[in-house]
Formats: C-alpha cells, structure tokens, sequence
C-alpha cells in the first residue's frame, strides 16, 4: 500500500498533480465549510484516527491494524450520519454554482432579461423595508439576518422552521410582542425566510459600547463566525443597527440599510 504510495510520489505527471490539487481543494472546502461548528472537531477528530490508521499499517501492527479498519469502514457510515446536514448543504453549494444551476452560467446566458436576477431580490428588499417601517412606528424590536453566502452555521433547533417567502405581514407577526417568536431573529436567504425565532450566540467583544444590549451583542456574535448582515432594530429608540464581519453601526439610515441589504443580496 504504501510502496504504491511512494512510486505514486515518485513519479508524479500532471494528472497525478490535478488528482493532489483537487484532493487538497476538497479538503480546505470541507475545512471552510465546517470551521466554526460543532461538527468541525468531528471531522478532526475523524482525521486523526485516518492518520493513525496509516502509520499502524506502516508499522504492520495487526493487532492495532485490525482494530482500526473495524472502525475506519464503520466510522465512514457513521460520518455520513453525522455529518448529513453539511453533505446537503455542500451538495446544494455545488449545484447552485455549477454551470447548470440556478444561478450558473448556461442559466445567466439564457436568461430573456438581465434584469430578472434582480427582481426577487428587489422585491425581498421591499417587503423587509416596509415591515422594519412598521416596527419603528408601533416601537417593535427586531434582529433581522440577511444570509450573503453559504458560509453560516445557526442552532435553527432553538427556533421554527418556517421556509416560507418573505413578506412584511410575516415579519409583523413574528416580532410582535404577542408573538412566542418575537425575541428571537429570522434567518433570510434570498426570498426565503428559513427560521424564526432563533437563538443567537452573544460576543463578548470589549470593542462594543457598554451601553448597548442584548439584542445588539447577539446582533454581533452572528456576524462573527457567519458570513450575514444582521438588521436590528431597537425597541427604545426605533433606531436601526447593522452588524456585519463582528463590528455594529449604530443610528443607520433607512437608505443605507437599503443599500447594504441590496449588496449582502446581490452579493
């Protein structure tokens, strides 16, 4: 096994140097996807025992060699369990940016209007702009997460499922104070509204003003480790936060929310 391996190295061409780039490409994908998540000590986890595996098997030592290959061919049905999600969400990666996806270059190119990418997008804008009014006047809170990428990694178990298209009258429902959901955020990924009421991690960053609160330092801390532009709109003044990449904007206009809302979008 090893011997091939060797000669392998030996006598590398340039389909053995495509076949590395692609295996070390794969596995830095998997490493950005995961990074930041429970799932990602798994996966190291799950690499270290690879790795013993391989030198046991250098060494010849059957009694160890036996062992591990009872749990490396176990462990390999047992990380597709685990890590189920990440394989979907991977998999839903590929197609949206392979040329055939919904978004690739064969669909762009056969699109009757250029403009048609940003009508769904405009519209999303308009809903959440028109609910974020609604909530200054009637003195609502709200913490509103714009997902840019695929790179965000939310507990959605601590909130609801929705899955539904965006709308105000959703929105002023869900962040009103009757509402069982109204202390949470909503998660939006283009025109869909994937949860409610979720719980998000609170930064403990000393860069942040020791006068602003929960609702603006949890604001932060999912925009820390999660590639969003997170909406928040405070419940005392009516003034509208954006947080994004781990720092907060405090007393943002309402066209500058627009604007950052139709980038994180477009983006």
């Amino acid at each position: 096994m090893f011997q091939d391996s060797f000669s392998y190295f030996k006598h590398l061409t340039a389909i053995n140097i495509i076949d590395i780039a692609l295996v070390l490409l794969i596995i830095i994908q998997m490493f950005r996807a995961l990074k930041g998540s429970i799932a990602f000590n798994i996966f190291i986890g799950g690499l270290v025992i690879y790795i013993l595996w391989l030198i046991v098997n250098m060494l010849e030592m059957p009694l160890m060699s036996e062992i591990l290959d009872r749990l490396v061919s176990i462990g390999l049905i047992g990380l597709l369990v685990v890590f189920q999600p990440e394989i979907r969400k991977f998999l839903l990666i590929l197609g949206r940016r392979s040329p055939l996806g919904k978004n690739g270059f064969v669909s762009r190119l056969f699109q009757s209007n250029t403009l048609n990418k940003y009508i769904v997008e405009e519209d999303v804008i308009e809903e959440i702009t028109n609910a974020i009014m609604f909530f200054q006047e009637k003195k609502l809170g709200a913490i509103i997460i714009i997902v840019r990428s695929e790179r965000f990694e939310f507990d959605t178990n601590t909130g609801n499922m929705i899955n539904g298209s965006v709308s105000a009258k959703l929105l002023e429902s869900i962040f009103s104070k009757t509402s069982p959901l109204h202390d949470g955020a909503v998660i939006i990924d283009r025109n869909n509204l994937i949860a409610a009421g979720v719980v998000l991690p609170i930064s403990d960053s000393s860069e942040l003003p020791s006068h602003i609160g929960l609702r603006h330092r949890s604001a932060v801390g999912a925009s820390e480790h999660n590639d969003v532009l997170v909406i928040v709109v405070s419940e005392e003044t009516s003034k509208l936060s954006l947080a994004s990449q781990g720092k907060i904007q405090i007393g943002v206009p309402m066209e500058e929310v627009k604007k950052e809302m139709y980038n994180a979008m477009t983006s």
